[in-house]
């Protein structure tokens, strides 16, 4: 009776201690939910916030694609994003003294749309330029200001100001320095160091859309057909000049130091010289090619891009790689999956990594089937597609006496192997046909096969303006980003 006694004060305690944890359980899940239910509107608050952030960066983002493409900026805005100054060389942001074109203050910025003006605010947030997309579900652009920069040497500052969508909307302002690369713009389809063509051997198999041609040397063809005549009522398309019965375009001048030369002449030298064929003009006026300096590429694509090394198998090093490295092949290292999958800026250095000189040239074999990059080959080149290429969807360029961006004419381009710039310190050999989109840049000559294959440039007029597609030409500052609430 003892024992059973104990057993059941046992079970007792037991089951008290039980009952008192519960309690205690149900206390503190009260006050839990009372706490949560006090911060719930200071939850959302931060959310909120954080969201207004995340527009305003997403803002910030827009505004740099818009410097890079300013056919994509809302077309009031574009003319202030272009590049306004003459540095000497071309289209630049800075002036000669190095100063930027943005000169306003945070109270009289350069630029200052507002969305509590309904034009602004159309700009802003309806244009196809603008705030537009997925963001735009849960958000706004408030206001954007562009002016002088606040160090010497950057472009200049942005200012964006954005917020949330709801019952509750918060905004959030960011400022962030912008800094610019200065990168010469390429203001010709083909340039070569060289002449076109050599005498008893081939003539020039090159053929340029929308840009000029620019040959130091002479240029050799094999009639007077072969030269593309200027004409403001050609056809802007993206056909061949192999399936055209006359080769005319409204963009192409030959600039050519020497002359030009027929190799078999079939009579048609008696038609002339088309007009817009300028010869001799070695050394006066002078034929000028756009130069990209090898340190100055070096250091950027060390910093905005992509560095290889290449060696005497014409295989690629990345910069740092053990010499026991095998490398890449150039199919590896620069083929394009798809059109837009750009590799930016790739420098690929001579064999020892100094300056091109004679005695330290490599030959970049291209052989894959689609490339598309700024492709800065401190070397030979050997062209020699593998496929058929890509289909582009591109703009002309605008007509001579306009800039306007609504003049550039929509174009399909078919059977594009290289989109973007093909610059070399040595020769380009030919192997096989090679359509390109962009511009082509040699040294020395462009050399052809056996074969004697064709090769098409269609100019790209955004080189002109110093816009490279992969290349951040404007660009955050770091150590510049700001978070105004």
């Amino acid at each position: 009776m003892t024992r059973l006694s104990q057993v059941t004060d046992q079970h007792g305690h037991v089951l008290l201690a039980a009952l008192m944890l519960i309690l205690m359980l149900a206390l503190l899940s009260l006050s839990l939910l009372h706490i949560v239910g006090q911060d719930a509107p200071g939850i959302s608050a931060m959310r909120e916030q954080t969201q207004a952030q995340h527009l305003a960066e997403g803002a910030v983002d827009l505004i740099v694609s818009w410097f890079h493409e300013p056919s994509a900026a809302p077309e009031l805005l574009a003319g202030s994003l272009m590049k306004r100054q003459d540095a000497g060389d071309g289209p630049s942001f800075f002036d000669a003294a190095g100063r930027s074109q943005f000169m306003g203050t945070g109270e009289r910025p350069d630029v200052l749309l507002d969305a509590s003006s309904d034009s602004d605010a159309w700009i802003l947030n309806g244009s196809t330029g603008g705030f537009t997309g997925a963001l735009s579900d849960i958000g706004r652009l408030d206001r954007l200001k562009i002016y002088a920069p606040a160090q010497p040497g950057l472009l200049g500052t942005v200012e964006v100001t954005a917020s949330t969508k709801g019952r509750r909307p918060l905004a959030s302002t960011i400022k962030v320095q912008l800094g610019a690369l200065n990168i010469p713009p390429i203001r010709a389809a083909i340039q070569t160091g060289q002449g076109l063509g050599t005498i008893g051997a081939a003539a020039s198999k090159m053929l340029a859309h929308w840009g000029d041609v620019r040959v130091m040397g002479d240029l050799l063809v094999n009639d007077m057909h072969d030269l593309i005549v200027k004409s403001d009522g050609a056809s802007v398309t993206g056909q061949s000049y192999e399936t055209l019965r006359i080769r005319e375009d409204r963009w192409v001048d030959y600039w050519i130091g020497g002359s030009v030369a027929l190799l078999s002449p079939s009579g048609s030298e008696s038609a002339g010289v088309p007009a817009n064929v300028h010869m001799h003009q070695q050394p006066t006026t002078g034929v000028r090619l756009d130069h990209w300096d090898y340190d100055l590429l070096k250091k950027t694509a060390q910093r905005h891009g992509i560095y290889y090394r290449l060696d005497r198998e014409g295989r690629l090093h990345h910069l740092g790689s053990a010499e026991s490295d095998p490398g890449l092949s150039s199919a590896d290292a620069l083929a394009s999956s798809a059109v837009g999958r750009s590799h930016g800026l790739v420098f690929i250095d001579t064999i020892d990594g100094e300056a091109p000189r004679a005695d330290n040239l490599g030959t970049l074999i291209l052989d894959t089937e689609y490339i598309e990059a700024l492709l800065v080959v401190q070397g030979h080149v050997m062209l020699k597609p593998s496929g058929a290429g890509r289909t582009l969807p591109v703009l002309s360029p605008a007509p001579e006496a306009t800039s306007s961006l609504s003049s550039r004419i929509p174009v399909t381009l078919s059977g594009i192997h290289l989109n973007g710039l093909l610059y070399a310190a040595g020769a380009i050999t030919l192997e096989r046909e090679t359509r390109m989109y962009g511009a082509l840049i040699t040294a020395g000559t462009v050399a052809t096969g056996s074969s004697a294959p064709l090769l098409e440039v269609w100019y790209n007029p955004d080189f002109g303006k110093g816009f490279f597609r992969g290349l951040p030409v404007v660009y955050r500052a770091p150590g510049t980003w700001q978070v105004k609430y």
